[in-house]
């Protein structure tokens, strides 16, 4: 028989261990057959239990409506949400980093606690996976007094138990970072159970049975005015500005506890902080608290609450569009930015540049979508016109994070894109009014940038949209301001800087002050001539202008004699088929009928309507105002009847092409009943201006000069349906 071979000796099988020893320690020499580890036993906790993980009450917490729908869905009035079939009820709480979700869902279980409606109450910080099921894992074995040695079954152990569990249990998931952190770890349903989860996320993957997703908001303003009060009433300084200060940091709460904190420390009252806030010098950063003076146990700064979000997003396929996508509404309204500019060829050219990859309008709109899905942007789901909302602090955050050169691109880049979907004809004053909105944002925000070499059309074209929209006051207090700024940008004998003078007396003279137009326009004439000389085009139109306001101001002799002569210059410098010199043709013909030459005017119109019908076609603008005008001046001439029918016509083309709503299409609808009462039926026609004063007040207010003038032929009108000629002597 041979020998059995028992190793190196005994020696070789002895084992020490120094130090303090926690846990299972097993040690084993040789083993021989199965081996099995049984759980290490662990004293059980003892119900009612509530983990010691839960965060601090924010001081001044304030009670937010969304506590209801949240009691609504997990709670049903201090009894579980449970139907006869056993069911977990879970709530989902989503919304954009700092805007109290954490703090709802505390409140929410505390209340619970408070009210006995909860034998355990347990708190997780979902930072990653891992730190669920490591917690899930201690929850099992204090639970059931054994320990795993593999955490994953200690949390499918701790799954199991609350499946069949008949204590009343509220488990709250705090921050999901990655929906997929919780696959397989939801909590399972029970009569008995409830589940609230907080995220910043919003991806279609956190949806599931039994799973109600609350989108939380900012604080309503009664909220934020309330928690400003609340936390500043000990502030010796506290000012009158509170709505202002609630407003400005855009009603979010993390945002509001900061400042506060900020303007404690500093002894600042609210009025203070706001003159610190609206210095660009200043960026978002220096408005708030250092990190390590953070109130309510917070431990992130406004900025970085949200960098990690914007990561996240931007990791997201198709990868690297979120953040630029986030750069460029940065610069734009918050509370509306059409989504077509943020597809637009200009804005994906950017992207495709930024990735170094071809980037479409289709992985634009996914890449919208990257930021939804981490609730930095919001969509309506089918809004007329589709808009992105974005929070301003969010806005503020990315842009202090644009290097010079980068905010440059962004700018321009948008302008381009607001440039491209602004349609020549605005039929639809909604999407007039967003454009608007957002262009002037673009200004507020991109200055000097839109100014570099020359002015981007997109700064004129505002002023423009409030004239063609009939604003006629507001696009004069807007280019009095656009020329300071080109002046200041520019200098005064900039192209650019002419150009802003002229739109300003034209919008002048739009807004009733003919007389201050003209001598506005005969001072522009004069620079023209000494900067561009007088065959320069835009010397031509100031002409043009100056020409058409001293006839509106009464020197009707002079304006035709002016033209007369401006339009042999069009014709040499421009040709004749030049949409400015059709435009001289056609006033020529309205002054000289204004002079009394009837009958010459109408041949006149005539050869000129026939000349845009040829050069623009008839749906261009310019084309209906000739119609329009030719068939006022048949009325002039006599004919009532033929200036009606033609007016009726032109309504409905109007109607087509600029809208119900456009200047022109009320006027048109203003000339129209003017020559119905022409015909015989003053009373009738009064009537119809009548309503149709309401409209012309709705779009264009009470101080456009349209709503005088209509007024004033109601009277008339109003007056000869009252008046009765004498009868004729018997």
């Amino acid at each position: 028989m041979g020998e059995r071979y028992d190793g190196p000796g005994e020696a070789s099988n002895e084992a020490s261990v120094d130090g303090d020893v926690s846990g299972m320690l097993v040690q084993i020499g040789s083993v021989r057959g199965d081996l099995h580890l049984a759980p290490a036993v662990r004293p059980r906790v003892q119900l009612p239990h509530r983990t010691p993980s839960l965060p601090r009450r924010a001081t001044a917490f304030q009670p937010r409506a969304a506590a209801a729908e949240l009691d609504r869905i997990l709670d049903d009035n201090g009894t579980a949400v449970l139907t006869s079939s056993a069911q977990a009820t879970t709530g989902l709480m989503s919304g954009l980093g700092g805007v109290g979700k954490t703090q709802l869902a505390l409140d929410y279980a505390e209340r619970a606690w408070a009210a006995g409606a909860v034998d355990l109450l347990v708190w997780v910080t979902t930072a990653s996976r891992d730190a669920v099921v490591t917690e899930y894992a201690a929850l099992a074995a204090g639970l059931t007094g054994f320990a795993d040695l593999d955490a994953e079954q200690g949390a499918e152990r701790f799954l199991t138990w609350l499946a069949t569990a008949e204590v009343r249990w509220l488990i709250v998931l705090d921050d999901l970072q990655h929906p997929r952190d919780l696959e397989r770890l939801w909590p399972p349903a029970n009569p008995h159970g409830r589940v609230l989860v907080t995220t910043r996320r919003a991806d279609a993957a956190l949806r599931g049975p039994h799973r109600q997703l609350i989108n939380l908001e900012v604080f309503t303003p009664a909220e934020a005015h309330a928690y400003l009060h609340d936390t500043l009433a000990e502030h010796q300084r506290r000012s009158g500005a509170i709505e202002a200060l609630a407003e400005t940091l855009g009603y979010l709460p993390l945002a509001l506890a900061q400042a506060t904190t900020y303007m404690l420390d500093r002894d600042l009252s609210c009025t203070e902080y706001l003159s610190r806030w609206h210095d660009r010098r200043n960026q978002l950063a220096a408005l708030f608290p250092e990190p390590d003076c953070l109130p309510d146990g917070q431990h992130a700064t406004i900025a970085t609450t949200w960098s990690l979000s914007i990561d996240h997003a931007n990791r997201l396929q198709p990868a690297g569009l979120a953040k630029p996508l986030l750069e460029i509404a940065s610069v734009l309204d918050p509370n509306g930015i059409p989504a077509a500019a943020l597809t637009s060829a200009a804005v994906t050219t950017l992207l495709g540049n930024d990735v170094d990859r071809r980037v479409t309008a289709e992985h634009a709109r996914d890449g919208l979508a990257c930021l939804r899905r981490l609730n930095l942007v919001s969509q309506a789901a089918h809004p007329p016109i589709p808009t992105v909302r974005v929070h301003t602090l969010v806005q503020r955050t990315t842009r202090d994070a644009l290097t010079v050169d980068r905010h440059a691109t962004i700018v321009r880049t948008v302008a381009d894109a607001l440039s491209e979907i602004w349609p020549d004809v605005e039929r639809d004053a909604e999407l007039g009014q967003i454009l608007r909105t957002n262009a002037t944002a673009l200004l507020e925000n991109g200055s000097p940038s839109l100014w570099e070499p020359h002015a981007h059309e997109i700064v004129f074209r505002i002023g423009g949209s409030l004239g063609n929209a009939g604003q006629v006051k507001a696009a004069y207090d807007y280019f009095r301001r656009l020329h300071v700024l080109a002046h200041d940008n520019l200098g005064p004998d900039h192209p650019d800087t002419l150009s802003a003078r002229n739109y300003l007396a034209r919008s002048q003279g739009e807004a009733g002050d003919e007389t201050g137009a003209a001598d506005a326009f005969e001072q522009l004439l004069t620079d023209h001539l000494r900067v561009l000389g007088p065959n320069h085009p835009h010397t031509l139109a100031v002409r043009n202008n100056l020409a058409y306001r001293q006839g509106t101001a009464g020197d009707v002799a002079g304006a035709a004699e002016a033209f007369e002569q401006l339009l042999a210059d069009a014709c040499r410098v421009l040709g004749p088929d030049h949409p400015h010199t059709l435009g001289v043709q056609n006033n020529l013909a309205r002054f000289r009928g204004r002079a009394g030459h009837t009958a010459a005017t109408v041949d006149a119109y005539e050869k000129v309507l026939a000349d845009h019908l040829r050069v623009l076609g008839p749906d261009d603008p310019e084309t209906l105002t000739v119609r329009h005008n030719l068939a006022c001046y048949w009325g002039q001439g006599g004919d009532p009847t033929r200036a009606a029918n033609a007016l009726e016509l032109l309504l409905f083309d109007r109607l087509r092409v600029l809208g119900p709503d456009h200047p022109d299409t009320l006027v048109t609808r203003t000339m129209l009943a003017r020559w119905r009462a022409a015909e015989g039926d003053p009373a009738g026609s009064a009537d119809t201006l009548e309503r149709l004063l309401a409209d012309i007040i709705r779009v264009l207010g009470t101080d456009h000069p349209l709503t005088s003038e209509t007024r004033d032929l109601i009277a008339q009108l109003r007056a000869e349906a009252q008046y009765e000629p004498p009868s004729d002597p018997a």
